[in-house]
């Protein structure tokens, strides 16, 4: 264990009728982001109830047992698997011994995120979302900030940059608005980009995924990029747009979003809104899934549930199963049974990575219109855009101009329409 890293106990619910095994992976996970966030889990503990208690969230025996274990193993945060309400925080911090910090999965989530938001715009977006969490407990958290016992680390990073933590509710509202109209502005940027990049006919393509699948692997193996790639959740935030060339010589763009996860706070959907757009406006969504997670299905299904948030289920789409170099070959053949069409790659070897170029290549020419157009001699704009955005079948001239045989994106149908011949 790190030198002055924080030691963390895990807390989760079974409520009636949930599935044992759906507990356990949330706790796997809650102890995968505790680890991203720079703590250690030293215990995990849950308990099985009719309902949360509205007062504790647990019982208030299993809030003695916590506290109990707090001081048994010199913990110094406990970590709740759900969202506590302010007065069920305020009553856990009551409970536990006075050094030891409450939080709940969307603060640490929140608190990742503001550790891994590099852009101006993926900083504000997480300075949004820490805002929007924090006004209904600011009356809560009061005692807790006054107090300090927020204190650093874990948890902790809550408007950061921010010179004043002790804000009342008009304050934080405020800055909300504040946040939001900055978050425009740059929003409108990207949007002036994304637009220019619509507009151009050029075949986008979006990632999404569960965090850690393998997304920056891939468009790092694909498109011979440099995005960030870490074992670890959310290590990427920020979208980042990187060209393909296609074997035809055909230029596309693949796009990284962020990871999806489960329980994933609405609060980070509504202020992530302008980076997840990238997967709305996307002609092509590759669905990245881990193959060697035991958890598979139930990360693809927290995924269908993202894409359905941001309307973008209809979107065409390529379930693409990753690290598939750490599945066994029986395991590999039940996955293609199970899904048939999905591509089988490794971001790590290249295995399959052609495979998936083709079924790229493919899923654009099945976006596209063939047609056969005289380009007169006047319109060489209009054969460049051709040759750069345009898949050329055949080509030839007389003195009419460029005869084309064509295929061209629905995106430039129109520029190419008065030129049509039979």
């Amino acid at each position: 264990m790190d030198e002055g890293c924080e030691r963390a106990i895990l807390v989760g619910i079974q409520l009636k009728g949930d599935d044992a095994s759906t507990l356990m992976s949330s706790l796997e996970e809650l102890a995968r982001l505790t680890d991203t966030a720079g703590a250690e889990v030293v215990a995990t503990t849950y308990q099985k109830l009719e309902a949360p208690n509205p007062r504790t969230f647990v019982g208030s025996g299993k809030a003695e047992e916590i506290a109990e274990m707090c001081h048994a193993y010199a913990a110094d945060i406990v970590i709740f698997d759900d969202e506590l309400t302010p007065s069920q925080q305020s009553n856990l911090e009551k409970a536990v011994p006075k050094d030891v910090k409450v939080i709940d999965r969307t603060a640490l989530i929140l608190d990742i995120f503001a550790l891994h938001a590099t852009t101006k715009e993926g900083r504000l977006q997480v300075r949004l979302a820490q805002n929007q969490y924090l006004l209904p407990r600011l009356r809560g958290m009061w005692a807790h900030l006054a107090s300090n016992r927020m204190g650093g680390g874990v948890g902790s990073r809550f408007g950061e940059g921010e010179s004043q933590l002790e804000v009342d509710r008009r304050m934080v509202r405020k800055r909300i608005t504040s946040i939001r109209r900055e978050l425009e502005q740059v929003s409108r940027m990207r949007e002036t980009q994304r637009s220019a990049r619509y507009a151009s006919g050029v075949f986008k393509i979006a990632e999404a995924g569960y965090t850690n699948a393998g997304k920056s692997s891939l468009i790092n193996r694909l498109a011979g990029a440099d995005v960030l790639s870490y074992d670890k959740l959310f290590a990427t935030l920020d979208s980042t747009t990187r060209k393909l060339v296609l074997p035809e010589g055909r230029e596309v763009t693949l796009t990284d979003t962020v990871g999806f996860i489960q329980k994933l706070p609405t609060t980070l959907v509504e202020a992530f809104k302008s980076t997840l757009d990238e997967i709305r406006g996307a002609d092509l969504v590759l669905h990245v899934i881990d193959a060697s997670s035991p958890e598979r299905e139930m990360q693809m299904k927290a995924v269908e549930e993202t894409l359905q948030q941001i309307d973008a289920q209809a979107i065409p789409r390529i379930t693409v199963f990753n690290k598939i170099d750490l599945v066994d070959d029986a395991q590999a053949a039940a996955l293609a049974r199970l899904h048939p069409g999905a591509v089988f790659v490794s971001a790590a070897t290249g295995q399959g990575c052609d495979e998936l170029i083709e079924a790229i290549a493919r899923a654009a020419t099945a976006s596209e219109e063939t047609m056969n157009v005289v380009v007169p001699f006047s319109r060489g704009d209009l054969v460049s855009l051709a040759h750069s955005k345009c898949t050329i079948i055949a080509e030839a001239f007389d003195e009419n101009g460029a005869n084309l045989t064509v295929r061209v994106p629905r995106d430039l149908l129109r520029q190419f329409e008065p030129y049509k011949t039979l």
